[in-house]
């Protein structure tokens, strides 16, 4: 694998694959996980996707965001049953045959012993021709990655441990910085118009106001974020001067 340098901007995205996920039965935890190591090593997660366990379906997203973003994240459908499709899908994707993958079971062999691995375990070691493998220190069944396409698992904890193995290997892009004004409980109504005006005069930031529930009522938080100091600088002093200047007017 080439080794991690940097660049202005990598993008990403996250394909979950599973039917428990829209279904509900699964609370997806793994999207942030990814997010949050994303947003650490300046890699712009850009998409998320969730599709259900349906080969044409997953092929045509993993086509799709492939080519639209410099890293695509799968998580989900790596496992050993009937319905754990990710690896025969990107195979399609890529126009590649799979088979057993003599490192694959290897790993597998380190977790279970020889007339154990029946068939449904060796689901999981079968892996598109050309692939890296993603280590699992887990459960041993590994991830793999093919072009740009990281292939993981669904279960957090293994995921987690697969995002750390590969996430070295990456290229990552600049880091975004932020900063935070606290608008309290001044509505968005408020500061609305005025946030646009300064979010369109400085085009090198992007500018989110985000309200929550609090004991108290609405709070609002405005986040300014971006790659370059001083252009971030200069848009955190003009959201602070309206901010201050609107304190104690009435709400619109």
């Amino acid at each position: 694998m080439p080794e991690p340098t940097e660049i202005a901007a990598v993008t990403a995205a996250v394909l979950v694959i599973g039917d428990e996920i829209l279904s509900g039965r699964t609370k997806d935890k793994n999207i942030g996980t990814i997010a949050d190591y994303c947003s650490a090593v300046g890699i712009d997660l850009k998409e998320v996707r969730i599709v259900p366990d349906e080969a044409d379906r997953i092929v045509a997203a993993i086509n799709a965001l492939r080519d639209s973003y410099t890293y695509l994240f799968t998580t989900g459908g790596i496992g050993p049953t009937h319905d754990d499709i990710t690896a025969d899908c990107v195979a399609a994707a890529f126009g590649v045959a799979i088979d057993v993958d003599p490192r694959a079971k290897a790993m597998l062999l380190e977790r279970h012993k020889p007339e154990d691995l029946n068939e449904a375990r060796l689901r999981m070691a079968r892996i598109p021709d050309g692939a890296d493998l993603i280590a699992n220190p887990v459960s041993k069944a590994p991830g793999f990655r093919i072009g740009n396409v990281i292939v993981m698992a669904g279960v957090p904890g293994i995921m987690q441990a697969m995002l750390d193995n590969v996430g070295p290997t990456l290229v990552t892009g600049a880091k975004v910085l932020s900063e935070t004004i606290e608008a309290g409980n001044l509505p968005e109504g408020t500061y609305a118009s005025g946030l646009a005006t300064i979010a369109k005069a400085h085009p090198k930031v992007s500018i989110g106001s985000y309200p929550s529930m609090t004991p108290n009522g609405f709070a609002n938080r405005i986040v300014v974020r971006g790659r370059e100091a001083t252009a971030l600088a200069a848009a955190r002093a003009e959201v602070d001067a309206l901010v201050d200047g609107l304190r104690g007017g009435a709400p619109a």
